[in-house]
């Protein structure tokens, strides 16, 4: 959909990057935990779900219209 919609490769990766490629550590009685890996996914509250919410239904925006036009 992003390529359709002409987002730049660069952009693209970005985006992959922080869905697919990101860490995190939790707090216990204050201490942080060793780093661990996040297989997909965006955090709750992270300000990319929007942008990513509104790409995906422009997407399906699309194929609505076209399905109605069948």
């Amino acid at each position: 959909m992003m390529i359709k919609m002409g987002f730049a490769d660069g952009w693209m990766k970005w985006i992959r990057a922080c869905i697919f490629n990101s860490s995190m550590s939790v707090l216990v009685n204050g201490s942080a935990t060793e780093d661990f890996k996040v297989c997909r996914g965006l955090r709750q509250g992270d300000p990319l779900s929007p942008f990513l919410f509104l790409i995906v239904a422009e997407g399906l925006t699309g194929l609505i219209k076209r399905a109605v036009e069948i």
